[in-house]
């Protein structure tokens, strides 16, 4: 056993520990905190639209996750001026790609065509505040932060328009539009499907002279 008998050694010792520790301490936060920042920017820079989804459903604890996720984005003075309904049921889908195939034959025409939304076996459509001019922007915030959720746990999506047009402009499409049961005032901006990936397509170039910095 070594001793120490000189109380000026010993309290260099733990002083000496002390500043170990809080330097461990230190270097793990700061690890921790950079590990963070990559794993959001990895995210954002890895993510992609994804047009073929595997059959398999995304289980509905995922889903609220992502929905949660969506809900928290920033929006105008927090009016969350905007509506959100999920819809997993098959019979919702098919029901609705009927509708679709009844006009647009041809697409469905495709081997790998199962559904109006790319296959997705999950589908959450978004709708505006009317009476709101941020709200649009609101929607496109909540989407985007439910895509990249989305994309952090393995799950892809696609952003759609197309769909919600044919909803809005045919009439066999009216129950379905109706059973979504939007609040009045409210109207269908867009939906996004949902789903795992069954194709790994390579990420679009980006125009980086769009972005300048004003001096």
């Amino acid at each position: 056993m070594i001793r120490f008998n000189n109380p000026a050694s010993v309290a260099i010792i733990v002083a000496l520990l002390l500043a170990l520790v809080f330097l461990c301490s230190c270097a793990e936060k700061k690890s921790s905190q950079d590990s963070s920042v990559n794993q959001v920017i990895e995210t954002i820079m890895s993510r992609h639209s994804i047009r073929q989804y595997k059959p398999q459903a995304v289980g509905r604890d995922t889903m609220q996750m992502i929905l949660q996720c969506g809900i928290h984005a920033p929006n105008a003075m927090n009016r969350q001026s905007w509506e959100v309904r999920a819809v997993d049921n098959p019979a919702f889908i098919e029901g609705l790609t009927e509708v679709y195939k009844k006009e647009n034959p041809e697409m469905a025409k495709a081997n790998d065509f199962r559904n109006m939304f790319r296959n997705a076996p999950t589908v959450v459509f978004v709708a505006k505040d009317t009476s709101s001019v941020m709200s649009e922007i609101d929607c496109g915030l909540l989407g985007e932060n439910m895509m990249l959720a989305a994309w952090s746990m393995g799950i892809g999506s696609c952003c759609m328009g197309g769909p919600v047009r044919f909803i809005k402009t045919h009439p066999e499409a009216q129950p379905y539009l109706n059973k979504l049961g939007f609040g009045k005032g409210y109207e269908l901006l867009y939906c996004i499907g949902f789903g795992y990936p069954d194709e790994s397509p390579e990420a679009k170039p980006r125009d980086s002279s769009k972005v300048k910095f004003v001096e």
